[in-house]
């Protein structure tokens, strides 16, 4: 018995095999394999893991093979042996597991904390770029000329030349176009930059990658890229008597070079204001886009709409296809004889394209449109109103022309527009009673919003929210609604350029009368007030409905009042 296993029996072990009748000779070479070293787990330390659960199923297998093969039956104290080991090696793997569970958890909440930490950093720099850049010259403040900014842009090599281009005026629809463009173009396997204004709750959103806000980082780099730049420019036009970039300038610059450093296969670029003297204007796009032209900004376009169209067509370039939406008669005169000037090609909505049937569909419409190329049957546009079809019919004309002016595939079209959104315009933020915030901030809009709730909703009461900035036409937007609403509710916004509630009141009483006009000055009363007015009626089965309008600030204020983010 010299060869017995000392880790098995002890230092007795020939006599307490003997007394229990001896270890079977075939029992032996098992034994003393089991003793051997394993010489994968001495070279791969790797597998450590593995290595453990391999030596813990040889033990199991070895203790079944000595309960079956001793023929005097197993040695107590061997069996107690490989009970106690197996009963040590559990209690260790268990300790293990708790250990690991417990560092994990403390990584997954450090890294949680470590996260947490950086979004707040990252928070408060883009406020704190936001607020620097406010500082300067308000958007709504047009200084004629674009010398700054395309010396800005100069300094960084043209960055708006890096990428063809669609570029969009017009008075309403702007946003929403341009929206459906970058939807389409998504649709087609494009990666879009889209530059729009004003935005509704994040600053982020007016500089838009693949469809979505720029990021954070995205948004610092942008500035920090161009910061340096827009400096030395800035303090030059001061020594010569000039002004800084403004608000919108510095925002134009800081989207042009993301979409270079992106970089975008396309952009979207709406204007600021107007087109002529547009900081935009510093671009030169293949395709434009002029949607309706009407009487707003007069303080800085002009007060009728010949003079707003001279600065509108200011964005047709030579050789350049200009899709022209129906317009007024006056604009139109002006927009084509801009046109025939440089020599640009006209895609003009009633004579090369149309809405040609349209009709209520589940959360939007379908719509048939005849283009230059082709006719797109029953395309759903998840936006409501007819003005929204119109501006689809624009927005599919102009990508089009982009792609070289042939016929486009019927089912990307229709995948894109489906996935085309317009946050703020005319959007359902609540049920029970419905309730609608709209962005519309003058005459234009206000028409297209009262046509859109007789067309799309079937409300039997109607009662408004409104607010406004000071400087737009109050008189003509509450007349234009009027007709449409039961009453109205005045609120206040917070901006600076708000109109001061109770200049608004006596305005609204003027044209609805004062049993018609409640006041509250926080939005959330305000609705609450407008929901209470709209379900006041005496018919359980009319439908209630409550819109929010009159300014972009309100609609963003509503949508954050709901929780809802663009």
């Amino acid at each position: 018995m010299a060869n017995q296993h000392p880790a098995f029996f002890g230092d007795d072990a020939p006599e307490q095999a003997n007394e229990a009748g001896g270890i079977p000779a075939d029992l032996l070479p098992y034994l003393e394999a089991a003793d051997e070293p394993d010489d994968l787990a001495l070279t791969d330390v790797t597998g450590a893991d593995d290595a453990a659960a391999a030596e813990a199923e040889r033990t199991r297998a070895l203790r079944a093979l000595v309960e079956a093969s001793m023929l005097a039956g197993p040695d107590p104290s061997i069996l107690a042996e490989i009970e106690d080991e197996e009963a040590v090696d559990g209690e260790f793997a268990e300790d293990a597991a708790a250990q690991r569970a417990e560092r994990e958890e403390r990584e997954a909440h450090a890294a949680a904390l470590d996260e947490a930490a950086h979004s707040v950093a990252l928070n408060a720099r883009v406020d704190e770029i936001y607020r620097t850049i406010l500082a300067r010259a308000p958007e709504h403040s047009v200084q004629p000329s674009t010398e700054r900014v395309a010396a800005v842009l100069d300094i960084l090599g043209d960055p708006q030349n890096s990428y063809p281009s669609i570029h969009i005026t017009g008075t309403n629809g702007k946003t929403s176009t341009a929206r459906i463009i970058d939807a389409l173009l998504t649709a087609f396997g494009m990666k879009t930059g889209r530059f729009t204004s004003p935005h509704l709750i994040d600053v982020r959103e007016r500089i838009s990658i693949a469809g979505e806000p720029i990021t954070r980082e995205g948004f610092i780099a942008a500035f920090e890229d161009v910061a340096p730049y827009i400096e030395m420019v800035d303090r030059r036009s001061l020594d010569e008597g000039g002004p800084r970039l403004s608000f919108f300038e510095c925002f134009t610059v800081m989207a042009f070079a993301a979409f270079a450093d992106h970089p975008v296969d396309a952009a979207v670029v709406e204007v600021g204001m107007g087109g002529l003297w547009d900081a935009t204007n510093t671009m030169d796009a293949g395709v434009s886009v002029i949607t309706p032209i009407d009487l707003d900004h007069t303080k800085w376009l002009g007060s009728s709409i010949r003079e707003i169209a001279k600065e509108k067509a200011g964005i047709i370039k030579p050789g350049q296809i200009v899709v022209v939406a129906e317009q007024p008669e006056d604009a139109l005169g002006i927009i084509l004889e801009r046109a025939r000037e440089v020599d640009a090609v006209v895609r003009l909505e009633g004579r090369d394209f149309e809405v040609l049937d349209r009709h209520m569909g589940v959360g939007g419409q379908m719509v048939t449109i005849r283009t230059p190329s082709a006719v797109y049957e029953d395309v759903f546009v998840p936006l409501f109103g007819e003005h929204q079809a119109h501006n689809a019919a624009a927005a599919l004309v102009a990508v089009e022309a982009f792609m070289g002016g042939r016929e486009l595939d019927g089912r990307i079209v229709e995948n894109g527009t489906l996935s085309a959104t317009s946050p703020g315009r005319l959007q359902v933020v609540r049920t029970s009673p419905t309730i609608l915030v709209d962005a519309a901030h003058n005459p234009a809009g206000a028409r297209a919003l009262a046509e859109a709730l007789e067309d799309s909703f079937p409300f039997q009461q109607v009662v408004g929210v409104y607010s406004a900035m000071a400087d737009k036409d109050i008189e003509s937007v509450l007349a234009e609604m009027e007709p449409h609403l039961e009453s109205i509710v005045l609120t206040a916004i917070d901006s600076e350029r708000g109109a001061d509630i109770q200049g608004l009141r006596p305005i609204a009483e003027d044209i609805f009368g004062p049993e018609r006009v409640d006041v509250r000055e926080e939005l959330a009363e305000a609705v609450d007030r407008a929901a209470e007015l709209a379900e006041a009626s005496t018919d359980t089965a009319d439908r209630a409905g409550v819109v929010v309008f009159g300014s972009v600030v309100l609609a963003g204020d509503m949508l954050r009042l709901a929780g809802i983010r663009p």
